[in-house]
């Protein structure tokens, strides 16, 4: 705890707070190397009964100090000790010769401190560097010994008082951080720069003719220099997908196994996935269950028309500082309507957008008239009063849908109708796909909600109801068009879906098992493919994209941001 504090303040408020922790190369490499010291736990000795003190992977504790301390070696005579620490980097180097790094001295001051409430002398301790293959010893004097104290002392209160602690600005420890794509360094520097928006008192719904902070899409290059991109664009994990009917899954180690009765059908390393959604009569056999609990991959439940069901997970994040901010702001209605006016004008934007990228020949007075509602929501006071935008907005953009549908060959028109959104049940085949898409979509956003540690059904636009994730479809709103209608347009207009991969039962029309997997294959790679973040001006994918805005709607509802920035596409 100690050294990650002296290291990164926000480190340690991640780790030892919120209970957070990824691996990434150098966590992994310095895991190995430990490994051999912690195959064998030697006993340590009272220091009036030892001699020579040679004992490998010892765990001690300071009731004084409320520290616990795995040491990896500790060496010496009698009742004089010297604890050993193995890092895998190099040691600093200065004129007067290699030095441990602050958060090593740290460390290694923690270790002096539980053995000495033990009773034994300590006068030094050593940290040794793999790479360099160094012993550098630090003296453990009163200046030293004040210093951690002070430090532990600190660290308390900021676990304590619930803040996350800044992040650093431009930092060369950032880049090798494991939680870098969790921490977001520059980027939360970046939306810190925001305007606020405006307040109520400030605007008016007609006769505006100042262009306020929240009226203007987000553009990076108009913010700030450019940021560093200090995580992958792409995550190698994928999400699995088991739609057969009656089939089971099951584990052998790390490995699930999907099994049709007896015959193996298909094994998947579980370090390979992010996730693992079933449909319909799947069963998960109980180990596996509680083994992707353990690895926090969450298991998402449909049934086999496509609704959504629910969800099987791990703990997860055991700190509820966000989701107490998050109760509170939900229950705010200045920080509700700010946010609802953000997530409905981006939606907007992004349907204009998607007409202007896929119609035919989109209508100018459409376009007009969505470009005028969406730099209107600004200035709305009332949420009953948004509904009303967004619904106008709605139905100007699916009367357009039609046209974003493209004709077979030399046919005047499309192969499939599509007259206006209809839902609960769909009753055409564009609605039945459209009303899956959301479906896919409300899932990972409830997954992305859990992750971050919101609680998904919480939401700020859309009001409580039993069992609606609500929070996880207001990060939704402004994706609809962005993610789902793009995968349907896709399936639908490049002929992977046909009139025979849907089941009429009177009025409704649902996907049959070919169909689904059509649109599970479209939508995964519209989640896969590469898009400029309009705030970072980097290239990430949208599903990297859908943590990333929920992330940075975390840093708003705690109060590190000052407002929320929309993602919006050119």
């Amino acid at each position: 705890m100690l050294n990650e504090f002296v290291y990164c303040r926000r480190l340690f408020f991640y780790e030892w707070v919120d209970g957070l922790f990824a691996h990434s190369a150098d966590t992994l490499d310095g895991a190995h190397r430990h490994e051999r010291h912690d195959r064998k736990e030697d006993e340590l000795l009272p220091p009036d009964e030892a001699e020579r003190i040679h004992a490998r992977s010892v765990t001690l504790s300071s009731d004084t100090h409320g520290l616990i301390a795995k040491l990896d070696l500790i060496e010496g005579d009698g009742a004089a000790a010297t604890p050993v620490d193995y890092k895998r980097g190099s040691p600093k180097d200065t004129e007067a010769g290699p030095e441990a790094w602050p958060a090593d001295r740290m460390q290694l001051v923690a270790q002096a401190l539980v053995l000495r409430e033990h009773g034994y002398e300590v006068k030094d301790a050593v940290a040794y560097y793999y790479e360099t293959k160094q012993r550098v010893r630090v003296a453990i004097d009163d200046d030293i010994v004040g210093e951690a104290v002070a430090a532990l002392a600190e660290a308390r209160a900021i676990a304590a008082l619930g803040r996350i602690p800044s992040p650093l600005v431009d930092s060369p420890k950032c880049p090798r951080c494991s939680l870098v794509g969790i921490c977001l360094p520059d980027e939360t520097r970046r939306a810190m720069g925001l305007e606020p928006l405006a307040p109520e008192s400030q605007v008016s719904l007609f006769g505006v003719d100042t262009e306020l902070a929240g009226d203007r899409p987000l553009d990076s290059s108009s913010i700030g220099p450019e940021i560093r991109q200090l995580f992958a664009a792409r995550d190698d994990l994928r999400p699995l997908y088991i739609t057969g009917f009656g089939l089971t899954v099951g584990k052998s180690d790390d490995v699930l196994q999907v099994r049709d009765k007896k015959q193996l059908v298909q094994e998947v390393r579980m370090h390979d996935i992010s996730q693992v959604n079933v449909f319909g009569a799947v069963t998960v056999t109980g180990p596996a269950l509680q083994s992707l609990c353990w690895a926090e991959k969450p298991v998402a439940h449909f049934t086999s028309g496509g609704w959504f069901a629910g969800m099987t997970s791990g703990m997860g994040l055991k700190n509820v500082f966000l989701r107490i901010a998050q109760v509170r702001q939900a229950d705010d209605p200045r920080f509700t309507l700010a946010f609802a006016r953000e997530a409905v004008a981006t939606k907007i934007r992004n349907q204009r957008t998607l007409l202007q990228r896929n119609h035919v020949e989109p209508s100018r007075a459409v376009l007009a008239r969505l470009k005028a509602l969406a730099d209107d929501t600004p200035h709305v006071t009332s949420l009953e009063s948004l509904l009303g935008v967004e619904g106008t907005a709605a139905r100007l953009y699916f009367e357009g849908f039609a046209g974003m549908l493209k004709p077979e060959g030399d046919d005047e028109l499309p192969s499939f109708e599509f007259g206006h959104r209809n839902r609960r049940p769909p009753r055409d085949p564009v609605n039945a796909l459209l009303s899956f898409a959301y479906a896919l979509l409300t899932k990972d956003l409830t997954i992305v909600c859990h992750a971050v540690g919101f609680d998904p059904f919480i939401g700020f636009y859309h009001q409580p109801r039993f069992g609606r994730p609500a929070l996880a479809l207001d990060l939704m709103e402004g994706f609809r068009p962005l993610i789902a209608d793009s995968a349907v347009l896709s399936v639908v207009n490049t002929r992977m879906v046909t009139t025979k991969d849907f089941i009429h039962a009177g009025r409704a029309v649902t996907l049959t098992a070919s169909g689904r997997k059509a649109l599970l294959r479209a939508y995964e790679q519209r989640m896969d493919n590469l898009v400029t973040h309009p705030l970072f001006g980097y290239r990430v994918s949208y599903r990297r994209v859908l943590e990333l805005q929920a992330r940075l709607l975390a840093r708003v509802v705690t109060g590190e941001l000052p407002r929320y920035p929309g993602f919006e596409t050119r």
